[in-house]
């Protein structure tokens, strides 16, 4: 019997236009009934993340970050973390400043940028359909590197870097391999997003990379929750689409992705289901949780 399902959000739970469908909701509010944690695990940052688990009721437990943190909604903090060091940040941005990559800096509260591009258009778009408290923040800094070196709080997630040749974001992606101690996500394909514009649809595109700790991703913070809630190995469903949820999808007892997953991620899942605009994780929770 299964006791945890940990689910990716953007292009796994959400649709292409950001949002949780009704037949997802039914499905979750079936897997909760049955006992199963509803496990929200995400790239995103906690304030990102909760509104959406709110939407569900899956409001116990989320993984932020691709895994540095584990927050407890209902105590309101963090139970787990693996926090980037702040001069491991600022080594960062000097390479992508110098190379005039775009680049943005997730904390637990807030998204810094120096500009409205690539992700952070999408998210900024999609901020105008919600409500004050369900908007991811969003600060626009011209000087990050000075703001993080006067940052106090020890709160950085990660750092996403976007580029749309993908020639130049290669050549940043090498540098960025030469730093010790961090991960460094490696995406082969492009992300594509959908922006409404009235009754026009304008597409994003972009490579991308995300830059962690070492040692941070969500099947170590997934082993960290489980052991906490004394669930077993063998009592996980793993469901993603993209290269960040790779280790909880080949690790989980069952690892799931939907049909717009990336060709690798296909190659290492016990399962496919339908795509992310086809309602794949109500297909996956009612084949497994019975």
């Amino acid at each position: 019997m299964y006791k945890l399902i940990a689910i990716d959000i953007d292009g796994t739970l959400l649709n292409s236009y950001g949002e949780v469908t009704e037949e997802n909701k039914k499905a979750i509010e079936y897997a909760l009934k049955k006992n199963v944690q509803i496990v929200l695990t995400s790239g995103r940052m906690p304030k990102a993340i909760i509104p959406i688990a709110n939407e569900i009721n899956a409001n116990k437990y989320i993984i932020s970050g691709n895994g540095a943190a584990i927050y407890d909604i209902e105590k309101e903090e963090n139970v787990y973390n693996n926090y980037m060091n702040k001069e491991k940040v600022l080594e960062i941005i000097d390479i992508c400043e110098k190379n005039s990559m775009f680049y943005n800096i997730y904390t637990n509260n807030v998204i810094l940028t120096k500009s409205l591009n690539y992700n952070i258009l999408f998210y900024y778009n999609e901020n105008k359909k919600k409500s004050d408290d369900k908007q991811i923040r969003i600060n626009i800094i011209d000087n990050i590197y000075k703001y993080i070196q006067e940052y106090q709080n020890n709160d950085l997630l990660k750092i996403t870097i976007c580029d749309n040749d993908k020639f130049v974001f290669k050549n940043i992606i090498n540098k960025l391999k030469k730093i010790k101690n961090i991960d460094v996500l490696e995406v082969a394909h492009m992300s594509k997003k959908i922006i409404e514009h009235g009754s026009e649809e304008h597409e994003i595109a972009y490579y991308y990379t995300e830059i962690t700790n070492q040692n941070v991703n969500k099947w170590v913070a997934v082993q960290q929750l489980a052991k906490k809630l004394g669930i077993q190995k063998e009592e996980i469903i793993a469901i993603g689409d993209n290269i960040n949820d790779k280790e909880m999808v080949e690790k989980a007892e069952i690892g799931i992705v939907t049909g717009n997953s990336c060709p690798e991620m296909k190659k290492i899942a016990n399962d496919r289901v339908s795509s992310n605009d086809k309602n794949g994780v109500a297909e996956a929770i009612y084949k497994y949780i019975k």
